[in-house]
């Protein structure tokens, strides 16, 4: 009777543990889901870190064509950040920023152009332009990202919102390609002697040089 009392105390024991074992483990957070939120956190942040870079950059451009490009931009970010807060709530969870370090770089990027370009040159606006795409590529590549997780997840309203985003930001790239391949590539080209054309140039009257003086020495041994 004892040893039988023992094994039912012992054996209740062991469902106990096992049941706050299991409990445990369907309170933590699956890793797809943290890696999904941990995403739109960086998303967050790297929208509104935009939101203040780019009337900065506005302002820096050189031409309407890209003044208006960066305008525009700047009321999609603010949808952008909206529609995020949209995703957070559809989720359950807080709409919280976690410092994006790829978009930190970037934005130091443009910025840093800014000061290195001469003011009214469209060789300002050519680096801004790539220094925009590359943003643009970045935020296409993590909406991308989130749109085929929320997918996964069975998330489809908050991968439909994403999407929206998405699109918007290729559009944005394709807009950026437009004017940099219009005319402005050309006209910055017209702005600068490029090193190696100074040496082919200097190559040409040295050789012009030398073939004058062929035909000078060749004169005199006629005379």
């Amino acid at each position: 009777m004892t040893k039988k009392k023992k094994h039912m105390k012992s054996t209740t024991k062991n469902e106990t543990t096992s049941s706050a074992g299991n409990s445990a483990q369907s309170d933590k957070e699956p890793l797809l889901e943290k890696f999904f939120v941990d995403m739109l956190k960086d998303m967050y942040w790297a929208e509104q870190h935009l939101l203040k870079a780019l009337p900065k950059m506005r302002e820096a451009a050189t031409t309407e064509e890209l003044k208006d490009a960066f305008e525009d931009h700047l009321y999609q970010t603010q949808k952008h950040v909206s529609r995020l807060e949209k995703v957070f709530n559809q989720i359950g969870k807080k709409a919280e920023a976690k410092r994006c370090e790829a978009m930190e770089g970037l934005v130091k990027e443009a910025e840093s152009i800014i000061g290195e370009t001469k003011e009214g040159s469209m060789t300002r606006d050519a680096a801004l332009i790539i220094a925009a795409q590359k943003v643009e590529h970045y935020e296409i590549a993590s909406y991308g990202g989130l749109v085929q997780l929320a997918i996964t997840m069975g998330l489809n309203k908050a991968a439909d919102i994403l999407d929206e985003t998405l699109m918007e930001e290729d559009n944005t790239d394709k807009k950026l390609t437009d004017i940099a391949e219009s005319f402005l590539n050309i006209e910055a080209d017209q702005e600068d002697n490029y090193s190696w054309r100074r040496q082919s140039e200097a190559g040409d009257k040295s050789e012009t040089g030398e073939k004058s003086k062929t035909d000078k020495e060749l004169e005199r041994v006629e005379v």
